[in-house]
């Protein structure tokens, strides 16, 4: 029987090297693949491909910092992680962040915070509840 492939999921990126080493770190998932203009990284449950975007569309692109906020999208990531508070620290020092504390919420027995990336890109991660 042939394993069936994960879930996979598609970043566009003015900065694919920065993204993909972001979400490496922070989500810890494993980068398997890397080009100029794109890289895969991978869990068990999960495929992320980080790709360049057009040309002419990063052109229009400024990404600030801090990174404006990207939050009028229909989609958010969920990522799984150990611990939020690790999970903040290794955000900010690699270029984006994770809200504080105080804005954590418990559901469906998980701690969830949202954050964002260096490129304003607004996820969310959470960690199974004590």
């Amino acid at each position: 029987m042939t394993r069936q492939a994960p879930a996979a999921a598609v970043i566009y990126a003015k900065d694919v090297a920065r993204l993909s080493a972001f979400y490496a770190r922070v989500a810890g998932l494993t980068v398997t693949h890397t080009e100029a203009d794109h890289a895969s990284l991978e869990s068990a449950a999960l495929q992320l491909f980080i790709v360049a975007m057009n040309p002419a569309i990063a052109a229009k692109v400024e990404i600030t910092q801090p990174p404006a906020l990207r939050e009028n999208t229909a989609l958010k990531f969920i990522f799984p992680v150990t611990s939020l508070a690790d999970a903040r620290q290794l955000a900010t020092e690699s270029g984006g962040a994770l809200k504080p504390a105080q804005a954590e919420w418990a559901f469906n027995g998980h701690r969830h915070c949202d954050g964002h990336d260096p490129e304003g890109n607004v996820f969310q991660l959470r960690e199974r509840a004590a």
